[in-house]
């Protein structure tokens, strides 16, 4: 029996995220577990007027696939019961796993992760926040770098039990203003590798062709322009960046 169409076959919601932002369902589509979220569910943001949040989900899962590191699960636009928004392929973590952690001060391991800052708890304890060391995570700072990502909170990154990390929840991404928010920041100043740089090669590239036309249905001129920039500077600094700007570097909540 031939699996059902995603884009057209029923969708099936089995539950709701409470304790999301904007209305986010959980559903399935024959076998596939998905995630939906109705663009009519979405909350307006005074900082993010343009467009609406489902389509920056999907510019998010295009601009993934061209960079060819599988860092957004399949994510596309479809009608549900609440009408037209994202649905998302859903991710089953491995809850032995960790990629961004808050830790004592005087745990952070010796090697194999990255310190990004410290901080106190509730009792008044230093704690640090950590994060992997790890070829992914390098690449999904880099995309985080490219898309504008405003809202890279710790649970926003899905460890598998492959080892492969997913990143997910991107609706605050692709402001032609600087935004960039993480809790990736353990490689500031460092060189990029080639398989990065290619990685931007190959969107910079696609936005003279498929990837520019398939963003001009998503995103507004200005926003593409923007984005183009950010990956022609970050090409030719071959680096990490710092954080800049008057704005917090990092997400609130961290998690």
């Amino acid at each position: 029996m031939p699996a059902p169409d995603l884009g057209t076959a029923e969708l099936t919601l089995t539950g709701r995220l409470t304790t999301a932002s904007n209305a986010t369902f959980l559903g399935s589509i024959g076998d596939a577990a998905v995630v939906y979220k109705p663009i009519a569910g979405e909350k307006p943001l005074w900082d993010f007027p343009d467009g609406c949040l489902a389509h920056r989900e999907v510019a998010a899962y295009l601009v993934s696939e061209v960079l060819g590191w599988n860092i957004v699960p399949r994510t596309w636009l479809r009608d549900g019961r609440f009408g037209e928004g994202m649905v998302q392929l859903w991710q089953e973590t491995d809850p032995e796993q960790t990629a961004v952690d808050l830790v004592p001060e005087d745990d952070v391991p010796d090697s194999g992760w990255k310190e990004v800052l410290q901080g106190q708890d509730e009792n008044g304890r230093i704690v640090s926040l950590i994060h992997e060391d790890t070829p992914a995570l390098r690449r999904m700072a880099v995309f985080d770098i490219l898309v504008n990502n405003a809202d890279r909170k710790g649970d926003h990154v899905l460890a598998m039990a492959s080892g492969h990390r997913y990143g997910v929840d991107h609706g605050l991404t692709f402001h032609s203003e600087h935004k960039l928010r993480t809790v990736l920041w353990g490689w500031i100043g460092v060189e990029l590798s080639a398989e990065e740089l290619q990685g931007v090669d190959r969107v910079l590239s696609g936005l003279e062709g498929e990837l520019g036309s398939q963003l001009a249905k998503l995103l507004t001129a200005e926003e593409i322009e923007a984005f183009a920039a950010r990956c022609a500077r970050l090409r030719s600094a071959g680096k990490f960046p710092a954080p800049s700007g008057d704005m917090p570097a990092v997400p609130w909540p961290l998690f």
